[in-house]
């Protein structure tokens, strides 16, 4: 059974930076296609950013060269830095890893206020 931790995330004023970073144990970790989802209350999950197990990387066309995804197959972890943040960016970010099934994180709030 994969599982995820999210760490990072908090408050930040519009035009700041946050990094996110999760950790995987369980799963087989490099050939694993890893990303970032973000959700608000009452809306569907929205896909953010994902990296496969090449290292391509997309992006959601809202975030793209603002976010950007890593991957570190050495330590099992994929971070997210985020910059330039916007208030439309506050949400719930969640990890997410898919090989053969999906798992995703618990989540870690981000929020962008004055």
């Amino acid at each position: 059974q994969v599982q995820l931790v999210e760490s990072g995330g908090g408050l930040v004023q519009p035009g700041g930076s946050l990094g996110l970073s999760c950790a995987a144990s369980g799963g087989v970790f490099s050939p694993a296609t890893l990303g970032w989802y973000r959700q608000s209350p009452g809306k569907e999950r929205e896909w953010v950013t994902s990296t496969g197990p090449y290292g391509r990387t997309m992006y959601a066309d809202s975030v793209k060269g603002r976010f950007t995804i890593y991957r570190d197959n050495a330590k099992n972890t994929v971070s997210l830095q985020m910059n330039s943040l916007r208030p439309e960016d506050t949400d719930v970010y969640y990890c997410c890893y898919r090989r053969h099934a999906h798992y995703w994180g618990r989540g870690t709030q981000v929020a962008v206020y004055s």
